[in-house]
């Protein structure tokens, strides 16, 4: 509750803060006629760029409370926020024939008052958030490695608003569980462990309702602090209470429309360009234009992916790519960087065999060993497999090794149970975003 509380009060300050940054220009700019019909004039126009401002520091991962306000990637990402929205508030300005203003200079100082005072009130509010907003004291029944995972979890997201106040370690410190509860303050319990004696649990658990107390299991509270899916602490139950796939029609109907859409009008547009592609290509290193590889798609169906070549055909032994490659070319390397290697996938997703969002899809034997080794790896076969997905803007490039399987799993599972519009949408502007700044391997 602290942290979406958090959340809620953090955007609010941001709005009030682009809302006063438009106030002290019009100030400065016109100090006789503000109160006289500047705001006025200006305010309507400058909700769409309040939205355009909010957007782009949500895309800028700028809401994620575990970001330290005295580090370089926050004060970097604040700047990039600024340039961005100026540069796109003034395209809306010059673009859009029904605003009666083109605000050069206000715009400029706007830009200028908004960053200054985002970066104050944003120190304001780190500081206050510690001082004024108390954290949910967490009870965890159970001690082992999930445990420890967890509390690891904890100690990485300060900002999550918890703070470990007891750990339950066996089944006979239970019997003392609503006074210890009450004796410590504490709002949430996670379970983590039952000791093999879940009757016994329950009856502790249900003399706690009038505490008021917030119960999760281990799997939704883990879910709910990371964004990820514990895939070692689920079973076949957790899929049939969560997976929920008849309530999906309606989305998939618009995510499919929206694929077509997108999709056909992507080819048309970029069509120029892979003429251009093709020529660098085949004038950088011999063979083909297209690399073609068989992949698993939505309930495990094979189909052949396509993309630009970016590898050199000669002694390569098809193997993954790894750090500093030597077998991708010049062109290549460019082409991965700013993900235009993927564009041919258009014709992928028009053919209903990939999504632009979706589990990244492997190759068949790669499944058949990675399905031997980790619980439940082909349930992310369920849904159509995607150009882009949450993995991929998770920020943290995961191998084709187990221990990173594992980690993209736990994404894939996110986004399997979670999948929606917003989640969609949310995943697409941070994939724009991640292609401007050219990451890419």
């Amino acid at each position: 509750m602290a942290h979406r509380f958090k959340k809620i009060f953090l955007f609010i300050g941001d709005l009030a803060i682009l809302n006063l940054a438009l106030l002290l220009t019009l100030s400065i700019r016109y100090p006789v006629n503000v109160r006289s019909g500047q705001w006025q004039n200006h305010w309507p126009s400058f909700l769409a760029v309040f939205i355009i401002w909010l957007l782009i520091l949500n895309i800028n991962d700028l809401y994620n409370l575990n970001l330290r306000t005295n580090s370089r990637r926050f004060i970097r990402l604040a700047f990039n926020t600024a340039l961005a929205s100026g540069l796109i508030s003034v395209l809306y300005f010059y673009l859009n024939p029904r605003t009666a203003i083109a605000p050069k200079t206000n715009l400029l100082i706007f830009t200028a008052l908004f960053f200054g005072l985002f970066l104050l009130w944003r120190y304001l509010f780190q500081a206050l958030s510690r001082t004024f907003i108390p954290r949910d004291n967490l009870a965890i029944i159970g001690l082992n490695q999930r445990t420890e995972k967890l509390l690891e979890e904890l100690k990485k997201r300060p900002a999550a608003g918890y703070e470990t106040a007891l750990i339950f370690k066996n089944a006979t410190e239970l019997e003392n569980l609503a006074t210890n509860i009450r004796e410590k303050n504490i709002r949430t319990i996670v379970i983590v462990d039952d000791f093999g004696q879940s009757d016994a649990l329950r009856e502790a658990l249900f003399a706690c309702l009038g505490e008021k107390i917030t119960f999760f299991n281990y799997p939704d509270f883990y879910e709910s602090i990371t964004g990820k899916i514990p895939v070692e602490a689920i079973d076949a139950e957790w899929f049939l209470n969560n997976l929920q796939e008849g309530h999906k029609n309606y989305f998939n109907f618009l995510k499919r429309s929206a694929d077509i859409f997108f999709a056909g009008l992507g080819l048309l547009l970029s069509l120029p360009a892979w003429l251009m592609f093709a020529l660098l290509i085949k004038i950088n290193s011999r063979g083909p234009i297209f690399f073609r590889q068989t992949r698993l798609g939505q309930n495990g169906q094979e189909f052949r992916i396509i993309k630009f070549r970016t590898m050199r055909t000669e002694n390569n032994d098809a193997a993954p790519t790894r750090k500093n490659d030597a077998r991708i070319t010049k062109v290549g390397a460019f082409l991965r960087r700013s993900h235009l290697d993927e564009t041919p996938q258009v014709i992928n997703i028009l053919r209903n065999e990939m999504s632009f969002i979706g589990p990244r899809p492997e190759r068949p034997e790669i499944v058949a060993e990675l399905e031997r080794r980790i619980p439940f790896y082909k349930t992310r076969l369920f849904i159509k497999p995607g150009i882009t997905g949450l993995d991929q803007v998770s920020g943290h490039y995961h191998s084709a090794g187990v221990d990173d399987t594992l980690e993209k799993l736990q994404y894939d599972l996110f986004y399997l149970k979670n999948r929606s519009l917003y989640l969609d949408f949310s995943i697409a502007l941070k994939t724009l975003t991640a292609v401007f700044r050219r990451q890419g391997r």
